[in-house]
């Protein structure tokens, strides 16, 4: 019964920066690692950030490496990223998701098992 809601996506010009968060709730026992993906129209949803239960580790996506920054609340509720830089090409749908599989991370969707609904990040040039 886990159930993601991202917020914090919005308009911005290239450069700047923008925070997004996902708020998790019900079944909070069963979750474990956590991740952001991304979806531009007509394009599959492509891996961008995941985050350990604990927090310890952090993997990215080459494209925004050294930009955008995953983590996560102590009490494992909410997971943020931090997206500094931002350029046109990051423009897409963010979703984050929640794992019951692993607490390492993972950039497969098939090891996500709970999605949010996604948040509109739209970068301008």
């Amino acid at each position: 019964q886990v159930h993601l809601v991202e917020s914090g996506g919005g308009v911005v010009q290239a450069g700047v920066s923008l925070r997004l968060s996902c708020a998790a709730s019900g079944g909070l026992f069963t979750i474990k690692a956590m991740g952001w993906f991304r979806q531009a129209p007509g394009k599959e949803r492509e891996f961008v950030a995941a985050i350990s239960r604990s927090g310890g580790n952090t993997d990215y996506a080459d494209s925004v490496k050294g930009r955008f920054t995953i983590s996560r609340e102590n009490n494992k509720n909410t997971v943020y990223l931090q997206m500094n830089d931002l350029k046109p090409d990051d423009t897409a749908v963010y979703y984050c998701a929640a794992s019951w599989q692993t607490a390492s991370t993972s950039r497969r969707r098939s090891q996500y098992d709970t999605w949010g609904q996604g948040t509109q990040v739209t970068v301008s040039s």
